[in-house]
């Protein structure tokens, strides 16, 4: 399991996480230097780290528009087969993402996968039922996004 750095971040790089964190944030730095008051370079130089050491970063497509939909499934596996499933699963087209999940005790995997239709998602619903070692499996979409929030809270920001 990775260990947590024990570096707290400066204001500075606070102050840029702010701004860069808020949804659509894409922001040069000449503008972010100029809405902070700080010298561009030092801005240059401190989100050059914070990209390197803290910030993930990934394009994603607006699937709704194609005709493809973004479903998550929630998986029960029994006997200790989480990670052979999961490896099973990314061996897949559709599947996107897979992690362990810990909380509901009927929910070990959590798999993003990509469909077409509702055709496809119960073929592989059906599919991932039949692997050895899956109890049961659920699946969850977002219809309608109600609202965006930055990623992470400006108060935890303020504590890192």
């Amino acid at each position: 399991m990775d260990t947590p750095r024990s570096k707290r971040l400066s204001g500075v790089d606070r102050q840029i996480l702010k701004v860069i964190l808020i949804p659509g944030g894409r922001v040069c730095s000449n503008v972010l230097a100029a809405k902070l008051g700080l010298p561009r370079s030092t801005i240059h130089r401190r989100r050059k780290y914070l990209e390197k050491q803290y910030l993930q970063s990934f394009y994603t497509l607006d699937l709704k528009d194609l005709g493809y939909r973004r479903i998550d499934l929630l998986i029960y596996v029994g006997g200790g087969n989480s990670i052979r499933i999961a490896q099973k699963l990314l061996e897949r087209d559709e599947a996107v993402c897979v992690g362990t999940s810990i909380g509901e005790h009927t929910i070990d995997l959590r798999a993003e996968v990509i469909v077409k239709d509702n055709s496809q998602l119960l073929d592989l619903l059906e599919e991932v039922k039949a692997m050895p070692g899956v109890k049961d499996v659920i699946w969850s979409e977002i219809v309608q996004v109600l609202g965006r929030k930055m990623s992470i809270p400006t108060g935890i920001i303020d504590n890192i």
